[in-house]
């Protein structure tokens, strides 16, 4: 007898489903508003996914609805898994707020997937936020509404009270970043280290891997597009000049032309380059969202 759904609680198919890159927006990342969302990147051909699955849906199962799980064949749907640069599966993510806050690789022991469906499933509800967790909201405020001053004050306290508080790093960097400092926020993304996981700061990471390969200048590229708009690699490079100086909107909008013109082009350049651009935009950012709905729009015509 299958494990989903001999524990009481909300019906197996709200609680463990099977995603697509398609439904990934409205299964993950809008689902994981309400309750936190674990995504398993699997293949048919992966052995120990076969291990991991059945330890997953266990224990998602026990949670009775406070964790969800959505299992993504990354073989059929390779978008999301390549924008969370999977290398390995299985790869697991969660999600909460439509942001990924943790995960592990690998088939794991089940007493570890237990206390990691445990510890997930007490993140809402909790006994409401703590002073860090305010600082942090009136800081991501702050630098919504532009005042940077702001923001930069309410992430170095945190970053007072926990040196190495991932979320102020990725946010100060953030910070930097808008500001035109492109060399502090450097400074702070280095501080943070490379393992360090947090949604601004891969955002900063792949904002400045974007200025550092772009063309300086976006004349040349426009002369050669208004001579032939076929021009894919003109056009590419001037995605890429767009996108190192932070106009990724104007960069996603030429990536996903070539896309539509050539989806294949390059050995699919276009496509790896518009990843990077989502990223840098941030993933639940209008830019991204409406890239993704193109992009999808483009694919699955």
């Amino acid at each position: 007898m299958s494990l989903i759904g001999e524990t009481a609680g909300p019906p197996a198919a709200d609680i463990i489903k099977n995603a697509t890159d398609a439904s990934f927006a409205a299964d993950v990342l809008d689902a994981s508003r309400d309750a936190p969302v674990i995504v398993d990147f699997w293949a048919t051909w992966c052995g120990p996914c076969r291990q991991l699955g059945p330890a997953l849906e266990k224990a998602v199962t026990a949670a009775k609805g406070a964790v969800k799980l959505v299992k993504v064949d990354i073989d059929k749907n390779p978008a999301y898994a390549g924008q969370l640069r999977v290398q390995s599966i299985p790869a697991v993510f969660a999600f909460v707020d439509g942001q990924p806050v943790d995960g592990f690789m690998g088939a794991v022991p089940d007493s570890q997937v237990k206390a990691f469906v445990d510890k997930l499933a007490k993140l809402k509800g909790s006994g409401g936020p703590s002073p860090i967790d305010d600082l942090l909201t009136l800081a991501k405020e702050s630098l919504e509404l532009g005042d940077m001053g702001g923001a930069a004050q309410a992430y170095a306290e945190v970053l007072q009270a926990d040196p190495q508080n991932a979320k102020a790093l990725g946010g100060l960097a953030k910070v930097y970043l808008t500001s035109g400092d492109v060399e502090r926020a450097g400074e702070i993304v280095e501080m943070a280290g490379p393992d360090a996981k947090d949604p601004d700061l891969d955002s900063v990471r792949a904002a400045l891997a974007l200025a550092a390969e772009a063309p300086s200048e976006t004349t040349p590229f426009e002369k050669r597009l208004a001579a032939n708009p076929d021009d894919h690699e003109a056009r590419f490079e001037l995605a890429k000049a767009l996108a190192g100086s932070h106009r990724l909107e104007a960069a996603a909008d030429e990536l996903l032309t070539i896309i539509e013109k050539d989806r294949a082009w390059n050995d699919d350049a276009a496509r790896k380059q518009l990843l990077i651009v989502f990223e840098a935009a941030g993933q639940m950012s209008e830019i991204s969202r409406n890239g993704r709905r193109r992009l999808s729009a483009i694919l699955f015509s």
